[in-house]
């Protein structure tokens, strides 16, 4: 979205399109609101329309169309399952390739490297419009192979790494003739989270999570970790803003544990809220498992306060332990607590130091401008190349 925005401030027509509708719970506040309302989903609102729209592309551009459907079995797994969802990824994408020739689409940039990766790559074939990727992690990692990721790289006229750790993934399955094409933009926060002045840190014995409530964020982690402090009488309030399938039961193993009264759900909340959280807490705390570079993590440095997180991925590229907060083994209950221990324990100049360094670290890798300038020079290079092809 920050990407979008950006783009269209600079007088670039962007139009986006998804797969899939977002469950409505997820949309909130008025800018995605009106993102929701703007972007072309393909299912379930094209269902019926995939076949016809199918027969239309193939009369139309019988060439194309069947090459991108035998591209579509090259990069299927083995086995029906694969091949009849790649049948219908194939559909998807020639409705997407009659959208975008329509709309006068020069460029498309694909964010994650999954099934909306492979929809692109094929819609790519069936229209002769370029597209790029943004590789994030950690899932594309976990079934790389699978999902044609070095198929993808070659095919992209560039593939974007939030990463140096992400790229460095990228190159295990891309021919080294394909490494030119991996370029790094980071990810970014919010222009507004750098738009006003730290607000003082509170003496409230506070910490925050954000994001979903999911096993790879470690959040049964920082739950007994929460009751780890707790059962030590230690006075603090854990807030974990967002939601997910783990919720109801670790909801429900808290009830009647000391903990209890120190954890606090609030479901999902707007980006003003996400802000609010972070400046009324000391610390944030993401404990994850895996990842690519969390924003939320970004966005908390940026509000100028540290971070307790864990040495994963992309991660240590932009926290340092000690530097702007603290950074402890992934799985592991006792650094967790004890990192959370000392973000309690420290007085509020020296957490405010932690955070100016946070704040710095991210204004200087993560500003939305120079990320999108990375963006929009290797795009316009692509659309170029075509022009001239």
């Amino acid at each position: 979205r920050n990407e979008v925005r950006e783009l269209r401030r600079r007088g670039h027509t962007v139009h986006t399109y998804s797969i899939r509708r977002p469950d409505r719970d997820q949309v909130v506040g008025e800018e995605v609101e009106r993102e929701y309302a703007n972007t072309t989903y393909v299912l379930p609102d094209q269902r019926l329309g995939l076949l016809w729209t199918g027969c239309k592309r193939l009369l139309l551009s019988p060439g194309r169309s069947l090459s991108a459907l035998a591209l579509s079995w090259k990069v299927g797994a083995p086995g029906v399952r694969s091949r009849l969802w790649h049948f219908f990824y194939w559909l998807e994408a020639l409705f997407l390739a009659d959208r975008w020739l329509r709309d006068g689409v020069q460029h498309v940039h694909n964010h994650l490297g999954e099934s909306s990766a492979t929809v692109c790559l094929l819609a790519s074939e069936a229209s002769g419009v370029p597209y790029s990727l943004a590789i994030h992690g950690p899932y594309i990692f976990r079934a790389p192979e699978a999902w044609a990721l070095g198929e993808k790289i070659v095919r992209s006229a560039f593939t974007a790494c939030i990463t140096d750790f992400t790229k460095s993934q990228c190159m295990i399955y891309a021919p080294h003739a394909a490494w030119s094409r991996l370029h790094i933009v980071r990810c970014a926060p919010e222009p507004h989270f750098f738009e006003q002045e730290v607000q003082p840190l509170p003496e409230a014995k506070r910490l925050v999570w954000v994001g979903r409530v999911c096993e790879e964020k470690g959040v049964p982690l920082l739950i007994d970790a929460a009751r780890a402090l707790a059962e030590e009488g230690l006075d603090f309030e854990l807030i974990l803003v967002g939601d997910g399938p783990l919720r109801p039961s670790i909801e429900a193993s808290l009830r009647g544990h000391a903990a209890q009264q120190r954890i606090r759900f609030t479901g999902w909340a707007t980006s003003d809220q996400v802000r609010e959280h972070i400046q009324a807490s000391r610390a944030m705390v993401l404990p994850s498992f895996a990842e690519g570079l969390p924003v939320v993590l970004m966005e908390a440095l940026a509000l100028g306060r540290p971070v307790i997180t864990t040495y994963i991925a992309g991660i240590p590229e932009l926290v340092e332990n000690g530097a702007c907060g603290w950074i402890v083994p992934a799985g592991s209950i006792e650094a967790l607590a004890e990192a959370m221990r000392a973000a309690l324990a420290m007085d509020t100049g020296s957490l405010a130091g932690l955070g100016r360094e946070g704040r710095e670290r991210v204004r200087r890798r993560h500003s939305i401008e120079r990320q999108v300038d990375r963006l929009e020079q290797l795009a316009l290079a692509s659309i170029e190349r075509r022009a001239t092809s």
